[in-house]
């Protein structure tokens, strides 16, 4: 599997083409904003259609990245459903796959914005979860060592004359923001006045994909 390796605050990690993050010395996968249900909510309330496969789209490739990793602990990072009642209203189906991928792993839902973690599911549910040097929550703060999601953030660049926009992961000296993992969850672009003001100077976007790469995290330029 391609993948982008790189160190934060002492640890090795991998950027993985999907959007997770593999810890390979802690044999952990890190997965953020899954929005599991969120077609289904949606279409209750009679807005956009999106495809009513994303819940499974989303299982598969969470499926592929733990079986390429073998990683025996996950830890998702908050708005793992796309709303509070959305775990319950899941099918049968796709909650005995969630329970399959579970079974002889350490499984921790971190409470999302969305969500306040899916409390009718096995697992371990937390605010904010500590592991050796780092800090993992759901939406950035002041902390350093400090991994979370939230903002789904994406990058866009000019690549050989045509646009070009991939979720991409953001990391500076002191945090290190996932995308959005979900199919159809969209995104925020990080030249965007939020996330400009949330990351340092000097701050890389490492972009998902077949081929993750980093680049520069795209900045908008102030006029005078």
């Amino acid at each position: 599997m391609n993948r982008f390796d790189f160190t934060f605050a002492g640890a090795a990690l991998a950027a993985l083409p999907s959007g997770a993050l593999h810890w390979p010395a802690r044999d952990l996968l890190v997965v953020s904003d899954l929005h599991f249900g969120k077609s289904a909510r949606l279409s209750a309330l009679g807005g956009a259609q999106l495809p009513p496969y994303e819940t499974r789209e989303t299982l598969l490739r969470l499926e592929r990245d733990l079986a390429h990793t073998g990683a025996r602990s996950v830890i998702c990072l908050g708005d793992s459903f796309d709303s509070p009642a959305a775990g319950a209203a899941l099918p049968e189906e796709d909650l005995m796959w969630i329970a399959r991928l579970q079974a002889g792993r350490d499984w921790t839902w971190i409470e999302g914005n969305h969500d306040p973690g899916p409390v009718g599911l096995g697992g371990t549910h937390r605010a904010q979860m500590t592991l050796g040097p780092l800090t993992f929550r759901h939406i950035a703060s002041d902390a350093s060592a400090e991994v979370s999601g939230h903002y789904h953030p994406k990058a866009r660049l000019s690549l050989r004359g045509r646009m070009l926009s991939r979720p991409c992961f953001l990391l500076d000296d002191a945090r290190l923001i996932l995308p959005a993992f979900g199919a159809y969850t969209g995104g925020l672009r990080c030249d965007g006045p939020e996330l400009s003001a949330l990351m340092a100077p000097g701050a890389q976007a490492i972009l998902t994909g077949p081929t993750p790469c980093a680049i520069p995290m795209p900045r908008r330029t102030v006029r005078a």
